[in-house]
């Protein structure tokens, strides 16, 4: 029987699954291609719908952030794809895709090679915001890097003259559209940036298609971009198009015609704000001229300006008031330096140098009597110390016995004195000492006397 420790809830079993698809990395990142059906637009926001195919559906839902910016109106049977991450609704217990983009399937290969290289890009930098140039206030030329025709040069540069007659327009023209639009854009920044000739780009072209617009998705000139020393203001599309040329960019622009109002001020702006700024400094200085003239007012009726002399009355006391205390201090002090000098004097005949002298050679005597007397009676203590000990070592010396009839006998080779009969053999040399002198004998016999 099962262990009712093991048995799961509904709810437990339903987060368990959960926490198993929202761990799976695959999942939590997935491209799907279906048919949409059951389509739903909520008052909310957001969408929800059903992803199809032949074989299998699957429930999914997007959220009203994630696609206010769709390029298209999705519709039931429209063909899609769709990118997003997998998880289980568990109020129903039921597996379910959250979508974060959608795009139509015609167009959905370029829409993933958009998103990869968005990513790449991303990781190497080129999005960051800490490296994005502020675009100059007041440029005195503005470089246009777009298409000859078109109306987005026309609204480029008819709200530029608009906006900010003085400054020039430099145009470059370029393919904006086509195999080899990428390339003329990317070398129309570099040739700018080489001759040194704009002060702020602009770089764009009008609304289309994102098949129309990729070449501002091509990495070449996303890396021109990137390099340009040259501010670089994007205008691609329209308001609802984004291209990887916007995200590299230092400022987008929603259209052409934003770009160039980014690009420069406006002249009647700058007018009315320098006639404010004039209005502000004429109150400003005729502030200070009403605040200075009071000021003068109060110094001309000051006591300081009107009666002069009675200024200088009370210093003058002051000072007479400082003399007496200087020469009362200084009495004090001459007083006082007198005294400790007597005082000094005092200390150093006490200590005369012949007085010290005399003492020093008493001193001197004394110790040297006591030194001599200290000497002679260590002499004695030694001298009679060294004949006690002459006496014992007399009395213990071998020759005192030698004299009383003994002799001691040396083996000859090894010169050490024979005790035993042991340590000779007949034949052999050895060496009797005697009190007056020294004997070599030969031994011709030998006799051991047994205990």
């Amino acid at each position: 029987m099962q262990n009712p420790d093991k048995v799961l809830s509904v709810k437990d079993l339903t987060r368990y699954i959960k926490m198993k698809l929202e761990g799976d990395s695959v999942l939590q990142d997935v491209w799907v291609r279906g048919e949409l059906s059951n389509f739903t637009h909520h008052s909310s926001g957001h969408m929800y719908f059903t992803l199809k195919d032949a074989a299998s559906r699957v429930k999914c839902i997007m959220f009203a952030s994630n696609n206010q910016r769709l390029g298209f109106i999705p519709r039931d049977g429209s063909k899609v794809i769709a990118r997003g991450n997998i998880s289980v609704f568990e109020r129903d217990g039921q597996y379910q895709m959250y979508v974060t983009h959608m795009q139509q399937d015609g167009i959905g290969n370029l829409y993933l090679a958009f998103e990869q290289l968005k990513k790449k890009l991303g990781d190497e930098g080129l999005f960051a915001s800490e490296r994005k140039r502020a675009i100059p206030k007041f440029p005195q030329t503005v470089g246009v890097i777009t298409s000859p025709t078109g109306a987005a040069v026309r609204d480029i540069v008819t709200t530029l003259q608009r906006r900010y007659p003085s400054a020039s327009i430099l145009l470059y023209p370029v393919l904006v559209q086509g195999s080899q639009a990428a390339p003329s854009i990317a070398r129309a920044i570099d040739a700018m940036n080489r001759h040194s000739e704009a002060d702020v780009l602009i770089v764009g072209r009008g609304g289309g298609s994102l098949e129309e617009l990729w070449a501002f998705n091509e990495e070449m000139v996303a890396r021109s971009i990137f390099g340009s020393a040259i501010p670089v203001i994007s205008a691609v599309g329209h308001e609802t198009d984004f291209t990887i040329a916007d995200f590299v960019a230092d400022l987008r622009a929603a259209t052409p015609t934003a770009a160039a109002e980014l690009a420069v001020p406006h002249h009647l702006e700058l007018k009315q704000h320098f006639v404010h700024l004039s209005q502000r400094l004429l109150k400003g200085l005729s502030a200070q001229v009403t605040v200075k003239k009071e000021q003068l007012n109060r110094l001309r009726r000051s006591p300081v300006l009107t009666q002069p002399r009675r200024q200088l009355q009370e210093p003058a006391q002051r000072l007479d008031r400082l003399r007496e205390q200087l020469a009362f201090r200084l009495r004090e002090k001459v007083s006082a330096s007198r005294e400790s000098a007597i005082k000094l004097e005092r200390k150093l005949s006490a200590h005369n140098p012949k007085q010290q002298l005399g003492f020093a050679k008493k001193r001197i005597d004394v110790a040297r009597h006591q030194l001599l007397q200290s000497m002679q009676a260590v002499y004695k203590e030694t001298r009679h110390r060294y004949t006690v000990q002459l006496r014992q070592l007399d009395a213990l010396s071998p020759l005192k016995v030698m004299q009383r009839g003994y002799s001691l006998a040396y083996d000859e080779k090894q010169q050490r004195i024979i005790k035993s009969v042991s340590q000779v053999q007949p034949g052999d040399m050895i060496r009797i000492r005697l009190t007056d002198g020294k004997l070599d004998c030969h031994v011709w016999g030998m006799e051991e006397e047994r205990g």
